[in-house]
Parts: structure tokens; C-alpha cells; sequence
């Protein structure tokens, strides 16, 4: 049974996902498996994506930051997530090393992919990721982090460039490596009850 569905699964991307990612032979048929059951066209579109992201975070708004995490996973941008495309996202965003995750986190910041991130685009993130914050949770932030435009304006400080320059990819990692207090501010972590 396992082998025909790894037939229905071309092997060459079959062979990608092996070398690329941590997960075996079996787990990608598997996923690939219920992946065609939930998406028979075999994409995922941004509308199906924010009803994932809804689901995961049901007190919360998510929908803009489910546009901007598609955004980031869309990497040939045609607007629709393939199979292959879920599936390196989610290696990167769940097994992956450190350093592939602040790669992608390096890409969800990137709004307008021209490699570089700017202020602007940090702001416009943390106010994706400050929705995904319930409002019972935002009451206990600390000062300098209970609106979205503070948090913004932290964790730009961690880089050390002014308002108006801009930072490259490696300048990013390098400046979430070294603080952690950045890297709690480039993602939302619930609170555990």
C-alpha cells in the first residue's frame, strides 16, 4: 500500500523531500496521502491556509499573519502551496536546524522579497504577530512590549541600525542569535496553562 502511494507521489520530489528535510519515505507518503484528501486539487490557496491558521489560534485574529506566513512558504509565487512546498515548510518551521528557521523567519519579514528587511516590514509583521497575541495574554506584556508598534520598535533596536537602513539576511540571524530577547519577539509562543 505504502508504494503506490509513493507512486502517486512523483519520485523525484519523493527523493527532494527525503534529502531535504528529516522526515522518511513513510511520513511523506503519509502526509502526502492526507494532503490529497484535504486538498484534491493538490494546492493549498491562501483562503484554505488562513482557515488552518484560524484553527490553530481560535482567540486570536490570524488571518493577516496567515497571509504573510503563505507569503513565505508560496516560493515559485503562484499563489498556491503544493505539496512540496507544505512540506518544506513545514520541516523548516517545525524539525528543521536553527539556523533554517530563522531563514525562513528572514523570509516572513522580507515582505516585498528584495532581500533586505526595513523597519517598515518588522512593523508590519510585529502587527501580524501581536493579533495572534489574545487579549487576556496582551494585558500581561511588559511595557515595552504591549502594542505591536513597541515590540516593533525592540526588536529593530536588537539590530542596531537606524530607522531608515535596512538588514540583510545574515545580519538578521547574527542579531536573533545573539538575543534572545529578539528571537522570543520574531514568533508568538501561547502561554502555557
Amino acid at each position: 500500500m505504502g508504494n503506490t502511494t509513493s507512486s502517486a507521489l512523483s519520485k523525484e520530489i519523493l527523493e527532494d523531500l527525503k534529502l531535504n528535510t528529516k522526515f522518511t519515505e513513510n511520513e511523506i507518503c503519509q502526509w502526502y496521502e492526507n494532503f490529497q484528501k484535504q486538498c484534491p486539487t493538490g494546492r493549498i490557496t491562501p483562503e484554505e491556509f488562513e482557515q488552518i491558521y484560524t484553527r490553530f489560534f481560535p482567540d486570536s485574529d490570524a488571518k493577516s499573519y496567515a497571509q504573510h506566513v503563505f507569503r513565505s512558504f508560496d516560493t515559485n509565487d503562484d499563489g498556491t502551496l503544493d505539496f512540496k512546498e507544505y512540506i518544506i515548510a513545514l520541516h523548516m518551521t517545525s524539525t528543521g536546524k536553527l539556523s533554517r528557521k530563522l531563514e525562513w523567519a528572514f523570509s516572513l519579514f522580507d515582505v516585498d522579497k528584495n532581500g533586505y528587511i526595513t523597519k517598515t516590514e518588522v512593523a508590519e509583521i510585529c502587527q501580524a504577530l501581536f493579533k495572534l497575541i489574545p487579549k487576556d495574554e496582551q494585558t500581561k506584556l511588559a511595557a515595552d512590549e504591549n502594542t505591536a508598534e513597541k515590540r516593533a520598535n525592540k526588536l529593530w533596536s536588537y539590530f542596531e541600525k537606524k530607522d531608515n537602513e535596512r538588514l540583510a539576511e545574515g545580519e538578521f540571524i547574527k542579531g536573533v542569535i545573539e538575543n534572545e530577547n529578539a528571537m522570543r519577539l520574531i514568533h508568538y509562543e501561547p502561554i502555557k496553562q
